[in-house]
């Protein structure tokens, strides 16, 4: 089912989306393992239309929020208003839910609102609902969110945390297109005939997905192996690489979503364990954000994907 289900998923995107299929596949990766992305990249490289796409294949309700710097908490989770009965002219505070009640939410350059505002965004995200006025209202399921950063403009940024970054299952990096691709898109995009979508999964098959990859059991070897990449990472006397060139390394949690893409994978290979090459294809979405390179690799110029490489090549 679940092979099947995502193939459909993805040629449907690919109607309407040019270049991005790697990008298109983590972020099916991430909505199946019930993770968020955050995306790093330029205006214009059709982010919004691939959320837009995907929300619209899968029946979810979207909903987007374009950050700016004088947002409000409960301008993104919502706010109680005073509201007065007709009949008995009793007043009464009423909860009017905000943008984060959506199944699919795209959070447009996060880093130009304030800490207070992201804040809401990430205990939101963290804990799948919003508490108003002393009450919890869940979220609706499946949810999921994709975050964008524009790494041009930095002048009125607040940049998260890495704290607040560990909270993303993915930090990808958005390419620009090949030229055939990019060919493409100006002779299709620029044509009068919208491209019509065929909606091939709901709401429920993604979370019935979502509840069967988590029983896709993770083999003790493969997770020591997580295990031992993850301690890799962290600057100390055993390693080395990491001592040369990380100011601080990946925490437990980039562990548990290593082996929750590795589950993702396998599943849409069709298999019932993981495998340590299931591990490795996650590899770097899930660090990339999580590590932080200190002053000697910026001034090596040292690549972060390079750097796993060779630090993949030191865990045995």
């Amino acid at each position: 089912m679940i092979p099947g289900k995502v193939e459909r998923m993805r040629k449907e995107i690919g109607r309407k989306v040019y270049g991005q299929e790697r990008l298109a596949n983590l972020l099916l990766a991430g909505i199946l393992a019930r993770g968020h992305c955050l995306l790093t990249g330029v205006p214009g490289l059709a982010k919004t239309m691939l959320v837009s796409t995907l929300a619209e294949i899968a029946e979810l309700d979207f909903k987007r929020i374009q950050f700016t710097p004088d947002m409000m908490p409960g301008d993104v989770t919502g706010n109680e208003i005073l509201e007065i009965d007709k009949l008995s002219g009793e007043r009464m505070f009423k909860f009017m839910p905000g943008p984060v009640f959506a199944q699919l939410l795209l959070a447009d350059e996060i880093n130009r609102t304030t800490p207070k505002t992201q804040a809401a965004l990430l205990e939101a995200m963290q804990e799948r609902s919003v508490t108003a006025a002393g009450k919890t209202h869940s979220l609706p399921e499946p949810f999921f969110v994709l975050a964008t950063q524009n790494p041009i403009e930095q002048e009125g940024t607040y940049p998260l945390p890495e704290a607040q970054l560990d909270r993303f299952m993915f930090g990808l990096t958005v390419d620009y297109p090949s030229l055939d691709d990019e060919v493409r898109i100006i002779r299709e995009t620029t044509s009068g005939a919208p491209v019509p979508l065929e909606k091939v999964v709901t709401a429920a098959e993604l979370v019935q997905m979502q509840e069967a990859i988590r029983w896709i059991p993770v083999p003790e070897s493969v997770a020591l192996r997580i295990a031992k990449i993850v301690r890799a990472t962290r600057p100390s006397a055993e390693n080395k690489l990491a001592s040369q060139y990380f100011r601080w390394g990946a925490g437990p949690r980039a562990g548990q979503f290593l082996a929750l893409a590795g589950k993702v994978f396998a599943a849409f290979d069709g298999r019932s364990a993981v495998s340590e090459e299931d591990v490795i294809q996650a590899l770097e979405p899930v660090l990339l954000h999580r590590l932080v390179l200190n002053y000697r690799a910026e001034s090596e110029n040292a690549a972060l994907p390079d750097l796993l490489k060779e630090l993949l090549k030191s865990v045995k």
